[in-house]
């Protein structure tokens, strides 16, 4: 396991906790897995999620705007939107409408680090 592994590892961690229906930004994620200068990290981190073993919601991670950033990750343009669309998150332009409503900061980080 190389650096990056044990950091993905705890972002996947970390982002497995977003309940369906609510969002987190890449820094929210940072700073609960202890690296609040790594919004980017967490960034790439979401870009190769479909690589872990196993669901990573990273639909649920959005930039600190609530824009869909991380969409072109995905298997096509629209999937991160349909995704939380389907957890009843309205998505609109690539922003998630009412984004303070749907954010969501609850990690519990004893496990992840």
């Amino acid at each position: 396991m190389n650096r990056d592994d044990g950091f993905f590892f705890r972002v996947y961690e970390a982002v497995k906790q977003i309940p369906p229906g609510r969002v987190s930004t890449y820094g929210a994620v940072a700073a609960a897995i202890g690296s609040p200068g790594a919004s980017r990290m967490v960034g790439w981190a979401m870009n190769k999620a479909f690589s872990y073993p196993g669901f990573v919601p990273a639909h649920r991670v959005v930039n600190r705007n609530g824009q869909l950033t991380g969409k072109h990750a995905f298997p096509n343009a629209d999937t991160m939107q349909e995704l939380l669309e389907s957890e009843g998150v309205q998505v609109s332009n690539d922003q998630v409408v009412d984004f303070h409503e749907f954010f969501w900061d609850g990690f519990r980080i004893s496990g992840i680090l």
